[in-house]
């Protein structure tokens, strides 16, 4: 089971950064047969445009699609900009809205903080309409904004919060073997 896990932030000291990482520990602790990639590299995807698609399209948007069609699943995590999706993470969203690999993904959220809910309305929208598998009722939130890697490390592995997590990655993995065929490489 290989799930693509995409920061919408790039910031070194992420607390969606260092959640997805925590998830992806935590799952192939779970299960080894699940493998989580983090990605993040925003920076390393140029401004979108329609004249760059097709035989144009940039080395690192194809990687990203590469990645993407591996997958067997996409878990997002993102912070709230400005009451929106960040501007890289948009941008990255952008570049696969015209590619087939994205379409029947099975896509879910995670948030990073006890707010930032107009970001996560904006990507419910846009995640509903790039793949017919967005699932909003597979959902995980914790508290983590502000915090470090160490500390969102302590508290994912809390026994308040490590079976909320567990349950998430339990539910997701589930939702994709309902709604997709096995990925072949």
């Amino acid at each position: 089971m290989r799930i693509l896990a995409i920061s919408g932030s790039m910031r070194s000291e992420s607390s969606n950064t260092a959640l997805l990482k925590e998830i992806a520990c935590l799952a192939s602790q779970w299960d080894e047969s699940i493998q989580i990639e983090i990605f993040n590299s925003h920076d390393k995807l140029p401004i979108f445009s329609p004249d760059k698609e097709g035989d144009n399209t940039p080395p690192a948007v194809l990687e990203l699609c590469e990645k993407i069609a591996l997958s067997n699943g996409i878990i997002i995590s993102s912070p709230e900009y400005i009451r929106s999706i960040p501007g890289g993470l948009k941008n990255t969203i952008d570049w696969l809205v015209s590619r087939t690999e994205i379409i029947k993904k099975p896509i879910v959220l995670v948030h990073a903080s006890h707010r930032g809910s107009d970001v996560l309305t904006s990507l419910r929208i846009v995640l509903s309409t790039i793949s017919e598998n967005f699932s909003d009722e597979v959902f995980l939130q914790i508290p983590l904004i502000g915090k470090n890697e160490d500390e969102v490390r302590q508290i994912v592995n809390s026994e308040e919060f490590k079976p909320f997590i567990i349950g998430f990655i339990t539910d997701y993995i589930k939702y994709i073997n309902h709604t997709t065929p096995p990925v072949f490489q």
